[in-house]
């Protein structure tokens, strides 16, 4: 990543490059990249190609201003670090499903990010509802958050009822809990972009993939609340959880949302495969 990109995506992110790799630092980039980079998976179900190459991933997050899922999210937000002097490494995760099982491998990629002033600190601007703030990767207490309290522990069958088979532990995965809940399983092997293609892949394509049966687009707001554009209904959370929603009833009214509330500005409204309507 030359100059020229690294200044227009924290001219994008509305921060000043950092003097040096400090937690502070990281903090903010972290925040300002959720408030103005959505977590959307709209190229899914407008026939846009998913490429983990970093090139691409920044071509779309900062030349067109889009968002994307959590390979693309991190992955670039990985790739602006690494510039800004960080050590990053990805890591693969399996995010628990409503049965208390960790989905598929690779089905998530977060960061390992180590600063110069305050050691390794977990990273994820790519999971939609999550932690605001990098965590302490060495914390095993409950760790407070706007989002919530979050704790990282070391993973143990019976935190999810894993049994034997290719689900059994490795010693040194980590499960990532939110208000006690199990998150997502973690590997704290670094892996490479390129190896969570197939993850992607099948985010991109299965059936049984929530990103293909729905859609969305969500991001923090300045005031530590969120709001989500899901199909054509809007949801505005305040941060202290109450929720206002209503219903868009035009495609105008649809691409005036993402324009005005997400900064993505589309030449038609997204439709879910299959469904034969739009939104």
């Amino acid at each position: 990543m030359d100059a020229t990109r690294i200044d227009d995506y924290l001219r994008r992110l509305g921060a000043e490059q950092p003097a040096w790799p400090t937690v502070d630092a990281l903090r903010e980039l972290h925040l300002r990249h959720l408030e103005t980079v959505p977590f959307e998976n709209l190229s899914l179900h407008l026939g846009e190609e998913i490429v983990l190459e970093e090139k691409r991933l920044l071509d779309k997050v900062v030349e067109a201003r889009r968002g994307g899922f959590c390979y693309e999210l991190n992955g670039a937000f990985g790739a602006l670090l690494a510039a800004l002097g960080y050590d990053v490494q990805l890591l693969a995760a399996r995010v628990y499903g409503d049965g208390g099982r960790p989905g598929i491998p690779y089905d998530h990629l977060a960061l390992r990010v180590r600063t110069v002033d305050g050691g390794d600190r977990l990273a994820d601007v790519g999971f939609g509802a999550h932690f605001h703030l990098p965590l302490a990767f060495g914390e095993r207490g409950g760790q407070e958050d706007p989002g919530g309290v979050f704790r990282i522990a070391e993973a143990g069958p019976d935190a999810a009822g894993v049994r034997g088979g290719h689900d059994r532990v490795r010693a040194a995965d980590l499960d990532v809990s939110r208000n006690g809940r199990p998150v997502y399983r973690l590997e704290v092997r670094p892996r490479a972009l390129a190896d969570f293609t197939a993850g992607a892949w099948w985010h991109s394509t299965s059936p049984a993939s929530h990103f293909t049966r729905s859609l969305v687009c969500s991001r923090i707001t300045d005031d530590g609340g969120r709001i989500t554009l899901a199909g054509r209904r809007l949801t505005v959370t305040a941060p202290d959880g109450t929720r206002r929603e209503r219903e868009a009833g035009t495609d105008e009214e649809v691409l005036a949302l993402y324009r005005e509330r997400f900064g993505i500005t589309l030449d038609e409204v997204p439709a879910v495969r299959g469904s034969g309507r739009s939104g």
